[in-house]
């Protein structure tokens, strides 16, 4: 028999659906996530860090669980709420079912209910607050806990998701350059991207210092992907400027593409309801051709779409836009000769799980290591 389960939003939305995955109860901000595929890629993305995640297609778990495909050690999301949960998981690759991988991570989920209702509760009223129980049967009670708990506008996080030690991916064939990247919440495939391109990547923790990154003697640096709110982080800001003082070039994407837009002087502000998903279409502003890309984001840089900035780096422009909503998703710094310097992109050119129209921005990099070396 199943376990009834309670799902409360903080403007007192409530559903009602059955138990999935652990039991108990748990808190964070609810978001969507409009991929079909990639659910076990999307449940081990750091960046869902204290995130309640609502999957839109409606059948989840259908090829179970592998042990190739994660992009972290452990699963992040706070909680997890599907429509229809696979009874019968079937792939050659499966090793056990998401149902008991997440009863084995301790992650409480939700099942049964609407999703499509609440994905467009969320699109109307924005991301919020939401709590899901086994425990608590009173909405009113479940809502006072809600209320209580952290939002996401104003947490510093990255830290609690970074590695605690240094560790090095080494290059694939020949090394070509030397880069450090900074841990914010990065996903696996991220360094082997660029090991795949004959660079041997020195991965920090958060806290690292521009002395801990001159020590590897690095080509160029990288900032990764990552949770929380931009505006809180500051220390990796200062580190980012010291870094463009000293002319190195730099990649970043996500959290690294906010980061980097403070540290040339702009603003981030929190989306309504973010960008979730492995179908997001962005215009490269530097050749208007339009990928299709994966995202993870619900802050952006509040950057002039047509007027360059100038900084105290060089020229700032935005090289990136989404055609759904024209919201920043890319960043270029340039000298006065109009020689890129560094850049970055709001989405996950590293594609795990798919597509695969952005991998085009780590040969980018390369090709400006290479001009700069």
């Amino acid at each position: 028999m199943s376990t009834p389960a309670l799902l409360v939003l903080e403007d007192g939305r409530t559903f009602h659906g059955e138990a999935y995955g652990a039991e108990g109860e748990t808190f964070g901000e609810a978001v969507f996530n409009t991929g079909m595929t990639g659910y076990q890629e999307t449940l081990t993305d750091p960046s869902y860090h204290q995130q309640v995640v609502v999957m839109t297609a409606p059948h989840i778990g259908n090829t179970g669980v592998n042990d190739e495909d994660p992009e972290s050690k452990r699963i992040w999301v706070a909680g997890y709420v599907v429509r229809e949960p696979a009874r019968i998981p079937s792939n050659w690759r499966s090793r056990r079912s998401l149902d008991d991988e997440l009863k084995a991570q301790g992650v409480v989920g939700i099942s049964g209910i609407d999703t499509r209702a609440l994905t467009r509760h969320l699109r109307e009223r924005g991301a919020m607050r939401v709590g899901i129980s086994t425990v608590e049967t009173d909405p009113a009670k479940l809502l006072e806990k809600v209320e209580a708990s952290a939002e996401m506008s104003g947490a510093n996080l990255s830290e609690a998701v970074s590695t605690s030690d240094a560790y090095v991916v080494p290059a694939q064939g020949e090394k070509r350059f030397t880069v450090a990247a900074l841990d914010l919440g990065i996903k696996d495939m991220t360094p082997q991207r660029m090991s795949e391109r004959g660079i041997e990547v020195h991965v920090l923790p958060a806290t690292a210092s521009i002395d801990d990154v001159l020590a590897v003697q690095p080509d160029g640096l990288f900032f990764s992907n990552g949770p929380g709110d931009p505006a809180a982080t500051t220390g990796q800001v200062e580190l980012l400027q010291q870094a463009l003082e000293q002319d190195l070039p730099y990649f970043g994407i996500c959290f690294g593409n906010q980061l980097f837009g403070r540290a040339l002087g702009f603003g981030t502000y929190k989306l309504k309801y973010g960008h979730r998903g492995i179908n997001q279409p962005v215009m490269d502003l530097t050749t208007r051709k339009v990928e299709v890309t994966a995202h993870n984001h619900g802050f952006a840089v509040d950057a002039p779409r047509d007027t360059p900035t100038e900084t105290p780096y060089g020229v700032a422009t935005v090289s990136h836009v989404c055609l759904n909503d024209d919201v920043v998703e890319g960043l270029e710094l340039r000298d006065a000769d109009g020689r890129l310097k560094s850049f970055s992109v709001q989405y996950h050119p590293e594609a795990a799980a798919g597509p695969h129209d952005a991998a085009y921005l780590f040969d980018r990099f390369t090709t400006l290591l290479e001009e700069n070396a």
